[in-house]
């Protein structure tokens, strides 16, 4: 297409960072359905009952996961509801179940619940994660 190594070079990084920029937001997207669905099933558990979530993702990009949580304690007030929760993400590695852990922190806004922690919320903070 062209003779000029520069511009050969840039057309290759242009084309390079929109893939990168395009994949980013095919990840966070990702994400973003595994934390709904983590706090939609914390949100009508009351604290010490042990519930399950699970997400099945519409681009295969990542495994579709599940696992189990807990809310831990409830913060805040009557118009504004949060609770900490602990939740797993059970896997499978090497053919032997595998579990993880991990706590996050979940609000009321609306009649929905979302995801509050500021790591990895992926709507708050977007690209800046």
């Amino acid at each position: 297409m062209t003779k000029s190594p520069a511009a050969a070079t840039g057309i290759g990084l242009g084309v390079a960072a929109g893939a990168n920029a395009g994949l980013q937001y095919v990840e966070r997207n990702v994400h973003q359905a595994e934390q709904d669905r983590i706090a939609e099933a914390a949100g009508p558990l009351a604290p010490g009952v042990i519930g399950r979530w699970s997400v099945t993702h519409r681009i295969p990009i990542e495994d579709d996961e599940h696992g189990d949580l807990v809310v831990t304690r409830l913060i805040g007030a009557a118009d504004f509801r949060c609770k900490e929760i602990v939740f797993s993400v059970d896997t499978v590695k090497e053919k032997m179940p595998d579990r993880a852990f991990y706590t996050a922190t979940v609000c009321q806004d609306g009649q929905a619940w979302k995801w509050a922690s500021a790591e990895p919320a992926t709507e708050r903070w977007g690209s800046l994660q």
